[in-house]
């Protein structure tokens, strides 16, 4: 295989001249770059991107792991690092988790064994402590608090959030409101439930953990939530719903079930989706595109930043 000080020796030039015009750097005679060039074409030479890598120290790869590419919270936050990555020339390698442990253990194995330069966690499963492991051998950057931890991270207060949208359905009247939620473990979900203890608790409501509906993350899923809260014998008369998918969901189910919304059953959705403006869905924007743009900038510095983005509540027809 023809290397590159084999380029050199054909072409009549030193190695540096051929990593010059290789890497088109400036500063290099026409002479000599038509005949490194020539010598390119008579060998079909390609770059061995392991030896740049290995010189350089850069992949120019940032690891992204992501529980589920086919989510659109993930893919909004996925847009925003995304577009940063074009800007500075990086390459994004996809980990898909699924929330299994092992899976997020490779996205961490590939920055010790230098096949990426750094990694964001989108949604972790892992310990923390796990995490903080493997801090020295690149960048790591969280979508969450991470509270004590001095690692990177760009987040919204999850707690404030759920807190102060639970406030304001009970200024609207509303004593019995329950969730839905796409899992139960995780630091987002458990800042969630503490806020949602914490409310019952400063207003003495009666707790009612059935209310708490989890493994909801796409549309269809509001046709499960809808059908459960049927068979309660006392059932909410609003929801805070972790996903304007799923809560676009719940208003189509109620509306074939004659559920009327907001008089029935308000809904408040959350990020903002597209589906929620059509819909009229009132929701919490969370900005997620802006989120991911930080995450990128974030990860491409070894120094530690943390970044809390504020949250708007859009009021619609839903509440």
């Amino acid at each position: 295989m023809t290397n590159i000080k084999d380029l050199a020796k054909m072409a009549g030039v030193s190695v540096t001249t051929v990593s010059r015009v290789l890497n088109h750097h400036p500063y290099v005679s026409e002479e000599k770059k038509n005949a490194v060039l020539e010598a390119v074409r008579a060998t079909n030479y390609n770059k061995n991107l392991n030896a740049v890598h290995l010189s350089t120290g850069k992949t120019q790869l940032m690891g992204v792991a992501i529980p589920f590419s086919d989510h659109p919270y993930f893919a909004l936050l996925l847009k925003g690092i995304a577009s940063q990555a074009l800007q500075y020339n990086y390459k994004l390698v996809l980990i898909q988790t699924d929330y299994s442990e092992s899976r997020e253990m490779e996205a961490l194995q590939m920055l010790k064994q230098k096949q990426i330069d750094s990694l964001i966690i989108c949604s972790r499963t892992s310990d923390l402590s796990t995490i903080q492991g493997h801090l020295h051998y690149g960048s790591i950057v969280l979508c969450e608090s991470a509270e004590g931890m001095k690692i990177s991270k760009t987040f919204v207060n999850h707690y404030k959030i759920f807190f102060e949208a639970l406030e304001y359905l009970y200024q609207k009247g509303h004593r019995k409101i329950g969730y839905c939620i796409g899992r139960r473990s995780g630091t987002n979900s458990e800042n969630r439930s503490l806020a949602y203890k914490d409310f019952h608790k400063k207003y003495r409501l009666p707790y009612h953990p059935e209310y708490i509906i989890d493994n909801c993350l796409y549309f269809e899923d509001g046709e499960k939530v809808v059908n459960e809260i049927k068979e309660m014998d006392s059932p909410p008369s609003a929801l805070l719903v972790t996903s304007d998918q799923v809560a676009a969901g719940i208003v189509i189910r109620c509306e074939q079930m004659e559920i009327s919304i907001p008089d029935e059953m308000a809904i408040i959705g959350f990020d903002n989706e597209p589906i929620a403006k059509m819909m009229n869905i009132t929701t919490i924007e969370i900005p997620l595109v802006e989120m991911g743009r930080n995450l990128f900038l974030q990860a491409m510095t070894d120094n530690i930043s943390t970044m809390e983005l504020p949250v708007n509540l859009i009021e619609r027809g839903t509440v």
